[in-house]
């Protein structure tokens, strides 16, 4: 018992009677580092000061009111928002008998799940397993978390020969980490030798996701489909079944899916959420209307909140024709999401949906040059949600509004929009003036950037200067001596900072499409050896 005196438990739980008892019990077997809370946005508070080795967690945090998270959405939130890592023990504490909840506890892998009424020595086991299982662990996941991939999958391989005992935990880790390198057949072979071995979940759904990443959609769909067929219970499987329909185009059967998933485990509010969101694309606004509203509803009381759920909510009932219904849903979003930007920007956005549907057109552009004000002072909105907020502005003639919020939306490396897709906006509406004129915006802003990369890269400021261009390159994809730019920038990081796989896949993919623009460009063939130059020095390549 003396190895548990330096665990840093946290038990969340309402009942004082139950901490009491779990503080008993943890003494008993040694741990009396114990810190406590009593609700879920306690518990984020103090996760977001300090880590802790074990968290042991009740269900119904909520006590059976109804008000606030349960252990389940908090654990959705810790996972999403990653204030736990890897090595964080996480044990569900429940005595919760329907059966849709505990399965949606199950699906989010805490660690382990205990059943009321348990003993001390019943505690004690599963606590000591999870810290065995860990111990073996942390030396892959450490290294996962400094960024050493290479070195975590030696030392799974050593750890599968020295602790067969977790053999299983050491694959999939390797597995997840050849995922993480970008490197899809390897993991998919390692999830083929599990399969030939046991019908494990989780290595058919890892197989079924690599296929996705390699585009072979349709193979996944025939993975996925089997999974389902054998474990109706693997939600993540759902899932991504949905999103290879919905690639194929066909978003009413995503529906489906995701409904039946849904059925089965309904507090996922990640995947509510994204059932609303096929639905409205489906043109079924009913179902949209009902999962946007759970959406809110489980989110209200979690930590991060998201202003979005509202706006999306107000649409699905303005679709519907409820304008009644969707300015009541305005006035809880102004009521319990002020004091941001972003909510600004989405209860003014949401207010102009209103207002437009009820037929007050000069009311709606007031609404929606408010919501452009305060998207340029927010962080954190989707391009989901700007792309619409830009649509609207085109449809009221508002057009300099509109180019300013897709602006901010090319602004964002992170954003996934691609320069086609941002000037489809314009496009789309019939307006190919503006689409020109946001591709000459986007090419003047890429050259500026071009400037600040050679300020920061002459400060010594690498990785600035790689941020930069890479900025200018979401901007100009089609620029030579943007592609240049980037391709020399990322290697003068590399061979002063180390390797770096996924800034490595970039460098070879601008010399590639500057050879199909111009095979005889005069920096390639340099650009190329000093790339095969640092691949031997890192030992990525045979020298």
């Amino acid at each position: 018992m003396q190895e548990n005196g330096n665990l840093a438990v946290l038990v969340v739980d309402p009942n004082q009677g139950m901490r009491t008892s779990l503080q008993n019990m943890l003494a008993q077997i040694g741990i009396s580092k114990v810190e406590y809370a009593i609700n879920a946005n306690t518990a984020i508070k103090q996760l977001s000061r300090r880590a802790y080795d074990v968290i042991l967690c009740e269900y119904d945090l909520a006590s059976g009111s109804g008000e606030g998270q349960d252990g389940q959405q908090l654990l959705e939130d810790l996972r999403h928002h990653k204030l736990i890592n890897a090595s964080t023990i996480f044990i569900m504490l429940t005595s919760e008998g329907v059966y849709g909840k505990v399965v949606s506890a199950a699906e989010l892998t805490p660690t382990d799940y205990v059943l009321k009424p348990f003993t001390v020595d019943m505690l004690s086991g599963r606590i000591k397993r999870a810290l065995e299982r860990r111990a073996a662990l942390l030396p892959a996941w450490q290294q996962a978390a400094q960024g050493k991939l290479r070195e975590a999958i030696r030392t799974c391989e050593q750890g599968q020969a020295a602790s067969p005992r977790f053999a299983l935990d050491f694959t999939r880790l390797r597995a997840d980490l050849h995922v993480a390198l970008g490197e899809h057949a390897q993991a998919a072979s390692i999830y083929r030798e599990v399969l030939a071995e046991r019908p494990l979940g989780w290595a058919g759904l890892g197989l079924a996701r690599t296929m996705v990443a390699q585009e072979q959609v349709e193979e996944a769909r025939a993975v996925l489909e089997q999974l389902i067929q054998g474990n109706p219970q693997l939600m993540g499987a759902y899932d991504l079944l949905a999103r290879c329909i919905e690639i194929d185009g066909t978003p009413a059967e995503a529906q489906k899916v995701l409904e039946e998933a849904v059925s089965i485990s309904p507090h996922m509010v990640r995947r509510l959420r994204k059932l609303g969101e096929v639905a409205m694309e489906a043109g079924d606004a009913e179902v949209a209307e009902k999962s946007f509203r759970q959406v809110v509803s489980k989110a209200r009381y979690s930590e991060f909140r998201n202003p979005e759920d509202h706006v999306n909510l107000v649409k699905a009932l303005v679709t519907r024709g409820d304008v009644a219904g969707a300015g009541n849903v305005v006035r809880d979003l102004e009521r319990s999401l002020r004091g941001s930007p972003a909510a600004d920007a989405c209860k003014a956005y949401s207010s102009a949906l209103v207002q437009d549907k009820a037929g007050n057109p000069a009311a709606a552009v007031a609404e929606l040059h408010a919501a452009v004000n305060a998207v340029r002072g927010a962080s954190g909105l989707s391009p989901a949600l700007k792309i619409g907020l830009a649509q609207a502005c085109l449809d009221h003639k508002l057009d300099s509004q509109a180019s300013d919020v897709m602006l901010t939306v090319m602004n964002d490396v992170d954003s996934g929009v691609s320069k086609d897709e941002a000037i489809g906006v314009f496009v789309r509406a019939g307006r190919p003036d503006l689409a020109d004129g946001m591709g000459q915006q986007l090419k003047a802003q890429a050259q500026i950037l071009l400037g600040v990369a050679d300020e920061k890269r002459n400060m010594g400021d690498v990785r600035g200067a790689v941020h930069t261009l890479l900025e200018a390159l979401h901007m100009a994809p089609d620029n030579l001596q943007v592609m240049v730019a980037v391709t020399g920038g990322i290697l003068r990081q590399i061979n002063e900072l180390g390797w770096d796989h996924h800034l490595g896949e970039v460098a070879a993919e601008q010399m590639e499409r500057i050879r199909a623009i111009d095979a005889q460009h005069p920096r390639l063939a340099a650009l190329g050896d000093e790339f095969g130059a640092a691949k031997r020095k890192y030992g990525i390549a045979a020298a």
